[in-house]
């Protein structure tokens, strides 16, 4: 074991007393861990805010850091890349004008992905807390850090699902003949039938063996009226999702010192295997075609304001920004770890993966286009039907299709473990750190936590549980995901101060953010998001899963569930502003002054209430 006293970094660059925090760096097993508290530089005066203890009495909270950089970058990258990477993106590029479809997509990227992205890794690794806890730089505004704890509990309710059908397709192509390719299984239906073989059915009513493998043979949606008529869990899902949940447990009840670990293998298997896709895709009789309407120009396209939706919604979405994941990684980094470079290595790596897996899908699309002698926009197609109807339908017409299963389902088996993971640790870290109590048994919080999603789960593996299942997606991170990142913006740049947070990061990185970040963190971010939120309330429709309508109740309860999560903010702001002392404007100077400097309000020195801090850039 080895230790060292990192730099010091000023706790305040307000006047009054100078704070410096001293921070101890040991390192054990491989695993670096951080101690720090508030001193008193010589001849200053009294400390404003006592240092971070223990509660049961043990000095200074120890704070763990990864490992290696490297741990890090894994994590980031393994959690942003996830399954929309390969299920969406594509299909967006191909539906909105092909290569022209980049045009908004890296515009938006720029003005609002990476700002966001960056600001979120800089806040986490500087107060080196979760969601929550980052608030302490401007209380009133800790709502929001439970806004998105809750999003990211609600999302591992469905998300784990989708891995345990992933993990059920992985099982069921041990087999030397795969069990979606013919029509003569137990759970088929009259309307089934092969490509080749379809022309006496009517088009609205034919389905192909795979499909009706997803739907009547794993999900059992056949044997369930509706939402209002769900049955019990089917077993096999059942015992699918515990092994997720294992996987899981497993990989976060020791912090970063074991998803650390984890992501080595999780982050970096979906490259081995789209690469692997890719270099058999492009052999394949049609996949010229499929890609060259993947990337076709068409900037027509461009004057439809639609298509430039649907850009800013998948560049807020695929970049992980507002779950609290961004924070709660960086949280555990080492306090002057470069987080611009990390920003910029890791968001583009995403965008790349995105373009990347592209020409894999679109590959064997156009393969199963030339196959079957039917249009593109026939096969093309973006979420859970594209990985479990249409690409396991292409594999099953290869030559050795088991092991191709094998390997395709594998990668998405890991891609979706690493994005589960990082959707957990926000959470844990994030009620962790607020609730010191439970850093001494982080073990049981986390047993406690996904124990907890694997019962709330089970209603997404019953014969109707495709019903629960779309409703979740649908409500649990949708409007809220929005709401919350721009009240996130507004919280850090118009309140804490643009120019304060820029002289935070330059205590960590060395140098300040530029002016471009500056002018987005202020002004364009901010703008941008609210202009998102209006457009997510705007063009709202129902849920619906083929030709089923959910019914009135199932939307209410879809809104309650959003809704839960976005009242954090003014609920949190209400309590704030209860239980703080003194008159009315003495509450709103507390509430909006970073929690180590409420000695100066108490001489009447509040920022925010100067019109320099609303000017600043």
């Amino acid at each position: 074991m080895s230790s060292g006293v990192a730099p010091e970094k000023s706790a305040s660059n307000t006047m009054g007393p100078k704070e410096v925090e001293l921070i101890l760096v040991k390192e054990q097993n491989g695993v670096q861990f951080t101690a720090s508290a508030l001193v008193v530089a010589a001849g200053a005066g009294p400390v404003a805010a006592p240092p971070q203890t223990d509660p049961s009495g043990g000095g200074p909270v120890e704070r763990e850091t990864w490992g290696k950089k490297i741990d890090f970058l894994l994590s980031v990258i393994g959690f942003a890349v996830d399954l929309a990477n390969v299920w969406r993106f594509p299909y967006l590029c191909y539906k909105n004008g092909g290569g022209a479809f980049l045009v908004p997509y890296m515009f938006f990227m720029v003005i609002a992905g990476m700002p966001l992205f960056y600001m979120e890794l800089a806040l986490g690794q500087y107060n080196r807390e979760g969601a929550a806890g980052v608030w302490k730089i401007c209380p009133i505004f800790k709502g929001v850090g439970y806004t998105v704890i809750l999003i990211s509990l609600y999302v591992g309710f469905y998300y784990n699902v989708i891995i345990s059908w992933a993990l059920f397709y992985l099982f069921s192509s041990f087999t030397s003949e795969l069990p979606w390719v013919h029509c003569n299984n137990t759970w088929n239906s009259p309307n089934c039938s092969d490509w080749a073989h379809n022309s006496s059915i009517n088009d609205s009513h034919k389905a192909t063996p795979a499909q009706e493998y997803f739907e009547r043979g794993v999900l059992h949606i056949q044997d369930s009226g509706g939402i209002d008529d769900l049955g019990k869990p089917r077993w096999q899902l059942t015992s699918c999702l515990a092994v997720v949940i294992v996987l899981l447990y497993f990989s976060l009840w020791k912090g970063v010192k074991t998803s650390g670990k984890v992501v080595w293998i999780t982050a970096t298997m979906p490259y081995v295997v789209l690469t692997v896709l890719l270099i058999r895709g492009v052999t394949l009789p049609g996949a010229m075609d499929g890609i060259r309407a993947y990337l076709s120009v068409d900037f027509l396209r461009l004057c439809d304001a639609q298509v430039w939706i649907e850009a800013a919604t998948q560049i807020c979405f695929s970049l992980g920004v507002g779950f609290g994941v961004l924070i709660a990684f960086s949280s555990y980094n080492k306090f002057s770890n470069n987080c611009y470079r990390d920003a910029i290595i890791t968001s583009s790596i995403n965008s790349l993966t995105s373009f990347f897996s592209g020409f894999v899908v679109f590959s064997f699309l156009g393969y199963m286009s030339h196959k079957h002698n039917v249009p593109l926009d026939k096969v093309a197609r973006d979420g859970a039907g594209l990985v479990f109807v249409i690409y396991p339908e292409a594999i099953a017409t290869l030559p050795g299709s088991s092991v191709w299963a094998v390997i395709f389902f594998i990668m998405l088996l890991t891609l979706g473990i690493d994005s589960a993971m990082g959707g957990m640790e926000s959470v844990i870290t994030g009620l962790i750190d607020e609730f010191k109590c439970l850093q001494k048994h982080r073990e049981l919080f986390t047993l406690f936590i996904v124990v907890s999603t694997f019962l709330i789960s089970l209603f997404c593996v019953t014969n109707g549980g495709m019903y629960v299942f779309t409703l979740l997606d649908h409500f649990a991170a949708g409007t809220s995901i929005l709401f919350g990142v721009l009240i996130e913006a507004i919280g850090i740049a118009w309140f804490y101060g643009v120019d304060r947070f820029s002289d935070d990061i330059e205590e960590m990185i060395g140098h300040r953010p530029g002016l471009y970040w500056r002018l987005c963190w202020k002004f364009v971010s901010p703008c941008f998001l609210l202009f998102m939120v209006v457009v997510s309330f705007a063009t709202f429709n129902p849920p619906s899963y083929g030709s089923y309508t959910f019914p009135t109740w199932a939307n209410m309860v879809g809104w309650c569930l959003a809704i839960s999560s976005m009242s954090m903010v003014p609920l949190y702001a209400i309590y704030k502003l209860c239980s703080l002392p003194g008159k009315f404007c003495d509450r709103i100077a507390y509430a909006i002054t970073p929690e180590t400097e409420h000695h100066l309000v108490d001489n009447g020195e509040v920022r925010q209430f100067t019109l320099q801090h609303w000017l600043a850039v």
